[in-house]
């Protein structure tokens, strides 16, 4: 069937939900990672339903097409960026929260639910949704959950597979399964809740989600930041924070060229030392553990002050939030996302410099430091063209050093397009192998997000 006849087949379907041109259409053939689909979609389908969502992936599997699930465009891995000639499938526009249950802890929410909008909706009674990428003003929780994606919070509170009871997701045939439960314990079968969380759209589409929310801890916030003479002296003093049996809320570093990227772009005067510790403790022992937060700080070399009030800590915590924006003002950028153990900081930071002493390109970096997910950015030259193979073989080098650490490619961006090449290097190829078997379990047609993770 050529493309005209399934373009009217789905216009007959979904009526004016189906666009081949104008901004929204082009918006699907890129994300925040600046990565610029070579190819064309056949069409955007802006879903308003779950049935939407069925009817478009019942013509995908009739005709064989390539689906592309895309939530708010905000992902840093390409993995929701159109191929060439895809039904790019978008739930954006389901973004009602469908139920909130004080007594129970959970919200039910669809998968175009802005992050913030749903813990600004549940904050007036004293809860919180915990996930908080730094995206969270402008990502959705249905992204979030298929990247499995982390933040600021996760290190003490957990990343979003951790805040997820169950899910509907529709499976590329078109039915409609349901996962998990609204139970805080269930050990009844196999846990696809789990396997879907973090599936980067290669299994189905989620369509609805079932989230653990957490109360705002009581008592005390205290933020503590603290310059240092290097990046490494500063992994150090996490790592120290961390080997103390410490477990602040937040636990953010930045070295010295990211600190000056986000002092051009908000006007912050942070040029006080080579690398900024950020650390924030809650609950009723915040005062104590800051105190020897602080204590841990001073005696590795930091220049340390720390705050009570809220709206200063707040602003501590906007700076570390600027840092991509900050990038994305001043040109194009390569964004890595390598996890290591929480030990192995100041060696991934000293290979990171390392890397740019012999390839004179620049990294900055920051990272959760409460545990270990670094993001160091390759800032590329001006133009459009495809980022450089000096850069892929630095980006390399980086991602084989976060390996031999005891680390992963990728602690919360996900796969997507752009890291699938290393892929076997960490799974091996028996797992990969496993993986694979799994996805043709679900998608028999490998139509879902193909060329994508695997």
């Amino acid at each position: 069937m050529h493309d005209h006849e399934i373009l009217r087949q789905l216009r007959d379907a979904l009526g004016d939900a189906v666009l081949t041109e104008g901004p929204e259409f082009e918006a699907v053939h890129t994300d925040k990672s600046g990565f610029a689909a070579p190819g064309r979609a056949l069409a955007l389908v802006a879903a308003r339903s779950v049935e939407d969502v069925q009817a478009a992936l019942r013509v995908a599997t009739e005709h064989r097409l390539p689906v592309v699930p895309r939530g708010a465009g905000t992902g840093l891995a390409a993995g929701g960026v159109a191929s060439q000639g895809a039904l790019v499938l978008s739930t954006a526009a389901m973004d009602r929260i469908l139920e909130v249950s004080l007594e129970d802890e959970l919200a039910v929410v669809e998968p175009g639910v802005i992050n913030q909008a749903l813990s600004d909706a549940v904050a007036p009674h004293g809860l919180v949704f915990s996930p908080d990428p730094a995206s969270r003003a402008i990502s959705s929780i249905g992204g979030n959950i298929a990247t499995n994606a982390g933040g600021l919070l996760c290190a003490k509170y957990g990343v979003t597979r951790e805040a997820v009871l169950g899910l509907a997701v529709v499976l590329p045939d078109g039915r409609l399964l349901r996962t998990g439960r609204r139970s805080v314990k269930g050990v009844t079968g196999y846990d696809l809740t789990a396997l879907l969380t973090g599936s980067e759209g290669t299994l189905g589409v989620i369509v609805e989600a079932t989230v653990k929310l957490r109360p705002i801890p009581s008592g005390r916030v205290v933020t503590v930041g603290a310059y240092f003479p290097s990046v490494v002296a500063a992994a150090a003093a996490s790592a120290a924070i961390t080997a103390a049996r410490l477990r602040p809320a937040v636990m953010e570093l930045m070295d010295e060229a990211a600190l000056a990227a986000i002092s051009r772009y908000t006007g912050a005067a942070l040029d006080r030392g080579a690398a900024y510790l950020l650390v924030q403790t809650d609950g009723g022992g915040a005062a104590e553990e800051s105190q020897r937060v602080l204590e841990i700080v001073t005696a590795s070399g930091g220049a340390a002050e720390a705050t009570e009030d809220p709206a200063e800590g707040e602003a501590l915590l906007a700076v570390r939030r600027a840092f991509h924006p900050a990038l994305e003002a001043e040109g194009r950028v390569l964004i890595e996302d390598v996890c290591v153990p929480r030990s192995a900081l100041p060696a991934m930071f000293a290979a990171i410099r390392g890397i740019e002493e012999r390839t004179g390109l620049s990294i900055p970096t920051v990272a959760h430091a409460g545990d270990g997910n670094l993001h160091p950015n390759f800032v590329l030259p001006a133009g459009d063209g495809p980022v450089e193979e000096d850069v892929w073989e630095a980006a390399a080098e980086l991602f084989r050093t976060a390996l031999a650490l005891g680390g992963t490619l990728t602690g919360e961006h996900g796969v997507g397009l752009l890291k699938r090449r290393w892929l076997a290097e960490e799974l091996g190829e028996d797992s990969l192998a496993l993986q694979r078997g799994i996805k043709a379990v679900f998608d028999p047609l490998g139509i879902m997000n193909p060329g994508k993770v695997f």
